[in-house]
């Protein structure tokens, strides 16, 4: 079972990224984080620097959707062993390392195409590399999730968003610099190249045990029961069909039969914990813009000072989330998220004051690092260890899709009643997040996950 400590000191609490476990998270975050840029803000320079039109490039951009629908395929990931690759790594690196090899080989292709020959070639490599990113994602979370217990978990999270940030300044700006210094075949080979770092982890660190408790096992007898009561069936009916049962079916019937009804009320902090940050951060660099700051303002206080304070922030959360559990930390980061909204309707009266922009990107990115490190470790706890990487996939992909759609509207929203209302009202969609967490604290008490009040049973 897992182990749920009383209350550490703040010694003990940093001590936990000492942990090996903790210290992989940051290669594999570093892994995870790579290819992200490479198909998305980066290609999109290099694209417009060749004079690719505008609306092309934004065609380019449906790449992305592969990670907000990981979760369709996750369940092969979960379930379905590689030849070769499983037996020899076990079934999560298998999974990290077929990734990491589509996507070097996506990069690398990338490299040596000509743009202004034909950008059909370009986009089918980035799909490859989004498709093979989005699919090491899901057996990276599962690897996270698997590799310690709930007390560590925010250590683990903290320690994966500072190297999947760091990977992304390395994969945007590091790209940039070569890209202009010698050119683009180079800066596409290097990131490449870059991607060793998750691979000689993957090869170094060993395969996390998984556990299956009783009630999950029985549960995953309805499989052979399905074919137990269908012999008229043909073999690869039967064996689809028991495969669904078991990917697909048991995953859902595991989270809402541990959690009863009150399932309900934990999807619901699932989707609108990030509503709030999510949907301004659309509006975000057009207030920055019409302030009038300068693009090097922008990118010298925005982008690597606020990725400081963002790594900062994920350090704190999984410090807090060692020290005090994650219900308390989950509180603060859901009040944080909010209330930083508001610094951003007070910029916008500043008339372009530098002071302002710092203090507002410290206290937002500050905030956003640590609840996102506690975040997800809460969300962690919530998965079963027999279909970790089903269930992580469903719940990142219902944490981001609200807020992603509602970001949409940004833009009308400003238009119509302007920046300083459009941010207050980002910062009240932040409300609903808040009272539940509350309602979840009240139903457990102070305790650290789900799992104290026996509402879990994942071992």
């Amino acid at each position: 079972m897992r182990s749920h400590p009383s209350t550490k000191s703040w010694r003990d609490a940093l001590a936990v990224y000492r942990r090996p476990s903790v210290l992989t998270m940051l290669l594999l975050g570093f892994s995870a984080g790579l290819p992200f840029m490479l198909v998305f803000a980066t290609l999109s320079a290099w694209l417009r620097e060749l004079d690719v039109s505008r609306t092309l490039i934004g065609f380019f951009s449906w790449v992305g959707i592969t990670y907000s629908i990981k979760f369709v395929w996750s369940p092969v990931v979960d379930r379905m062993p590689l030849p070769f690759l499983t037996a020899w790594l076990g079934r999560r690196r298998a999974w990290i390392l077929l990734g990491q090899i589509g996507i070097i080989a996506g990069l690398t292709g990338m490299a040596f195409t000509n743009p202004t020959q034909a950008l059909m070639p370009v986009a089918l490599l980035a799909l490859l590399v989004a498709f093979s990113s989005a699919t090491q994602d899901v057996a990276i979370d599962a690897f996270r999730i698997e590799s310690d217990i709930d007390q560590f978990q925010g250590a683990l999270a903290a320690t994966y968003q500072m190297g999947y940030r760091a990977a992304i300044l390395a994969s945007y700006t590091g790209a940039l610099y070569l890209a202009e210094l010698v050119s683009w075949q180079v800066a596409y080979l290097s990131m490449a190249g870059l991607m060793g770092v998750g691979v000689l982890t993957v090869l170094l660190r060993p395969e996390p045990a998984a556990h299956v408790d009783r009630i999950t096992a029985n549960r995953e007898a309805r499989a052979v029961a399905f074919i137990e009561r269908n012999p008229q069936l043909p073999g690869w009916a039967q064996q689809s069909g028991a495969w669904i049962i078991g990917a697909v079916v048991c995953p859902l019937t595991d989270f809402f039969g541990r959690f009863g009804w009150f399932a309900l009320v934990i999807l619901g902090l699932v989707a609108s914990f990030r509503i709030s940050d999510i949907a301004m951060a659309s509006m975000a660099n057009p207030l920055y813009i019409d302030l009038g700051y300068s693009k090097a303002m922008i990118a010298n206080i925005s982008g690597a000072y606020g990725l400081a304070m963002t790594m900062i922030g994920a350090v704190l959360g999984g410090a807090l989330a060692a020290r005090y559990g994650l219900m308390r930390p989950l509180l603060a980061g859901a009040l944080l998220a909010a209330a930083t909204n508001l610094l951003f309707a007070w910029m916008a009266s500043q008339g372009g004051d530098p002071s302002a922009l710092i203090l507002t990107i410290s206290a937002d990115n500050l905030s956003g690092g640590l609840a996102g490190s506690v975040f997800i470790a809460w969300l962690s706890s919530l998965t079963n260890t027999a279909y970790t990487a089903t269930q992580y996939a469903l719940f990142s992909s219902l944490m981001t899709l609200p807020g992603k759609f509602l970001s949409g509207f940004g833009g009308i929203v400003v238009d119509a009643v302007g920046y300083p209302s459009f941010f207050t009202l980002s910062a009240l969609m932040g409300i609903p997040a808040v009272v539940l967490v509350v309602v979840i604290m009240r139903r457990l008490g102070d305790r650290q996950t789900l799992d104290d009040d026996g509402l879990s049973e994942r071992q």
